[in-house]
């Protein structure tokens, strides 16, 4: 996902709030040219998918303070280093913008804990969360970070289950990108070399492959030749 592209649909957003509160609205041709623009329609999604995905991308949840609070709190998940790279590199923070939008039932929890974050960090360091120390930030996160796997999830703490929440989406919205991909290491599917099934798996079970077949099934050298066969189904080639 662009940054670019992100801060501007959050302009565009507040905008649009402010118009809407003069009583003047954008038109239905301006917000469908403003939603183009943010998410442009990709022929591997169907017309619907693509008029919804312009409608998450031209709608705003998250104010100003709350995208500070959430790039802070995703990096201090997954911080980067001089080997690995950041969070915020990979743009998670517009990924759960994207998600919150798409699942609307996270949106009060998100919301929620970003609030208990402030509140927690006023009382205890004078300070919002996003402007706090690292250490006093972490001090904070020691208390939510950890849960007992044995107490039922709606038994939890709220500020538990909000914490563990954005550490999966930041974990996704990450490994799910180039950058989280390449770290890993994944390389995608790629075609192989299969030279028949091991003759120690054959001989347990009391089977072998006929010469003339392994000839013209298992010969890598012909692996890019496409088979023919008679009016009888026998392999010709």
């Amino acid at each position: 996902m662009d940054r670019r592209k992100s801060l501007k649909s959050i302009v565009l957003g507040s905008v649009a709030g402010g118009l809407a509160l003069n009583g003047c609205k954008p038109s239905a041709e301006e917000t469908e040219e403003v939603a183009q623009e943010l998410a442009p329609s990709v022929k591997w999604r169907t017309d619907k998918e693509n008029e919804l995905v312009a409608e998450l991308h031209a709608e705003t949840f998250f104010n100003a303070h709350e995208l500070a609070t959430l790039t802070v709190l995703s990096d201090l998940i997954l911080p980067g280093s001089e080997q690995y790279k950041s969070a915020s590199d990979a743009e998670v923070v517009p990924f759960m913008e994207f998600m919150v939008k798409d699942l609307p039932e996270m949106q009060t929890d998100l919301r929620g804990g970003l609030m208990w974050l402030d509140r927690k960090s006023n009382t205890e360091f004078n300070v919002e969360f996003k402007s706090a120390t690292e250490d006093q930030q972490k001090s904070i996160l020691d208390e939510i970070a950890y849960y007992d796997a044995n107490i039922p999830e709606d038994e939890r703490p709220f500020e538990v289950n909000f914490f563990s929440l954005v550490r999966n989406l930041t974990m996704t919205g990450f490994y799910t990108t180039k950058i989280g991909i390449e770290e890993l290491g994944y390389s995608g599917n790629s075609p192989n070399v299969w030279d028949g099934v091991p003759d120690h798996v054959l001989k347990k079970h009391g089977v072998s492959y006929d010469s003339e077949w392994i000839a013209k099934c298992v010969d890598q050298s012909k692996r890019n030749d496409i088979a023919e066969w008679d009016e009888n189904g026998n392999l010709i080639t």
